[in-house]
């Protein structure tokens, strides 16, 4: 059983749209829910020139715009934050850090266990963990030392080979937590539970029985002001190295020995390593790059991809990807897993599909049901199974009608956000969903054939915004499949129920 131990928390990068967004609100929300334990501090560190109760002022300013907020509780969990002004790139002044957390520990009686969170832009992720050891706040003589570092994890193979071995000269594989917010989601881990317990489920989870496997990851926003960092990034990098070859990896791994940090990622990183290496063929023939162009939707107009702040009018960065690929292994030899991810389509979606094969002989009807099973990530989180019923009267017409399982319908249960979940888990030192080394390099690996392929000359396909992308990722597809519409009817509020 994993103990909540006392301990710091600092983060570097505090004054940033993380912190304050994403960071503070949940480990407030964990506070609310005793989750943390009983003495703990939080220390915020940047070069903003903040004192404790400015950047407090600051933090909670966001968390009080919900008018749910218990006031007296924030009022509370703002005690525990802290400021330390220094400059991350500047090795000297860690002096000042360390001086800082050693007083809070002796004045909060907090042994010296210290989760040090890189909020930073990546150019710090091997500046940061260097100066920490000059200081000697790497080691673990009188407690622990925890290093979580966001994505990107490198900007390609060789960067995020050259970032772990910067990372390993001072810091164990076991101190780093590589953070990845999908795997943190809690329909992605119920994939595991849906698989594994459940006989109904798990002896059809292969070639055998699965046509084919598709995985969403739609955004209807565009790049808003992240022009400058996307146009060097794109589609792959944003979403398909990280957080989707992720997600397929859950789907497809084989049942770990048992339920810890070391067997759940030894076999995410079997499936990754059993990944068809990409050809010059599929590169041509299997890949669907595309850019969202200006259009009107629903009476709004909406700029091109070229149009947006910070971004070349010449630029080929890709917003849209679609990838046809194969695991070879036993369980997966043959089946298609079609992968799409983009920017400006029609609603916010991320799903995975599971195709079943049709009976192999239709006595009922000409065109039998699809069997699917459909697992929502996000939003409105849950699963549904479609399958074939008589229709009512006589003969033996069959519909297509579904069994469907909604997490909002949970009565008295409190779901953790991502974020949540995920530092709660460092903070009880659990690795289980954060990417080992090994899988990371994996992924790269898999996707660095892509990403030469782009710097050469190839096809760019336009696709206006907020339309499902363009019409040549359909032919991808082999024969009888095709792209599952997530959304049958779409309205003013871009919501889209399971």
């Amino acid at each position: 059983m994993l103990t909540l131990d006392n301990n710091c928390i600092v983060i570097f990068g505090a004054s940033g749209d993380l912190t304050q967004r994403m960071l503070i609100p949940a480990l407030f929300k964990l506070y609310m829910l005793k989750e943390l334990p009983t003495s703990f501090a939080i220390i915020g560190v940047s070069r903003s020139d903040y004192s404790d109760q400015s950047f407090r002022d600051k933090l909670i300013k966001h968390i009080e715009s919900d008018p749910d907020v218990d006031q007296a509780a924030l009022d509370k969990f703002s005690k525990h934050l802290f400021y330390q002004a220094i400059d991350p790139a500047k090795v000297d002044q860690y002096a000042v850090l360390k001086e800082r957390i050693e007083s809070l520990e002796t004045q909060l009686e907090i042994p010296s266990n210290t989760l040090f969170y890189l909020a930073t832009p990546p150019s710090l992720y091997s500046v940061i963990p260097k100066n920490l050891a000059a200081h000697g706040m790497n080691k673990e003589d009188n407690g622990w030392k925890r290093l979580v570092i966001e994505k990107p994890f490198g900007y390609d193979l060789e960067s995020a080979i050259e970032l772990d071995k910067s990372l390993y000269k001072d810091f164990t594989e076991k101190q780093i937590y590589r953070i990845d917010h999908y795997l943190g989601k809690e329909t992605v881990q119920n994939m595991l539970v849906l698989r594994f317990a459940n006989s109904i489920f798990e002896p059809l989870w292969n070639a055998k029985y699965i046509d084919y496997i598709e995985v969403t990851g739609a955004e209807d926003l565009g790049i808003g002001t992240r022009g400058g960092y996307y146009d060097n990034s794109g589609a792959m990098r944003d979403m398909i190295q990280n957080h989707l070859l992720q997600v397929i990896a859950m789907v497809a791994m084989e049942p770990p020995a048992v339920i810890n940090a070391d067997s759940m990622r030894d076999e995410v990183v079997k499936v990754l390593q059993c990944l068809k290496p990409l050809t010059d063929h599929d590169l041509k023939h299997n890949l669907v790059l595309g850019q969202y162009t200006k259009s009107h939707v629903r009476g709004k107009c909406l700029s091109s991809y070229r149009e947006e702040e910070g971004v070349p009018n010449d630029s080929r960065t890709e917003t849209y990807v679609a990838l046809k690929m194969f695991i070879k292994n036993w369980r997966w030899d043959g089946v298609p897993f079609y992968v799409r991810t983009a920017k400006r389509m029609p609603t916010r979606v991320t799903e995975v599909v599971i195709h079943f094969k049709k009976t192999p002989h239709p006595v009922f009807s000409a065109n039998p049901p699809d069997n699917k099973l459909i697992i929502r990530i996000q939003p409105d989180e849950g699963t549904l199974l479609t399958f074939g019923l008589k229709k009512p009267g006589s003969g033996f017409n069959t519909e297509e009608v579904s069994m469907d399982f909604h997490y909002k319908n949970l009565k008295n249960t409190q779901l953790l956000t991502a974020y949540e979940r995920l530092l709660l888990d460092v903070v009880k030192g659990d690795a289980t969903l954060f990417s080992r080394s090994d899988a990371v390099h994996a992924c790269w690996q898999f996707v660095q054939p892509i990403l030469d392929y782009k710097k050469q000359s190839f096809d760019l396909y336009g696709y206006a915004a907020g339309t499902w992308g363009p019409i040549e990722a359909e032919a991808l597809f082999e024969k009888d499949q095709t792209w599952r519409s997530p959304c049958k009817n779409l309205t003013d509020t871009d919501y889209c129920e399971l």
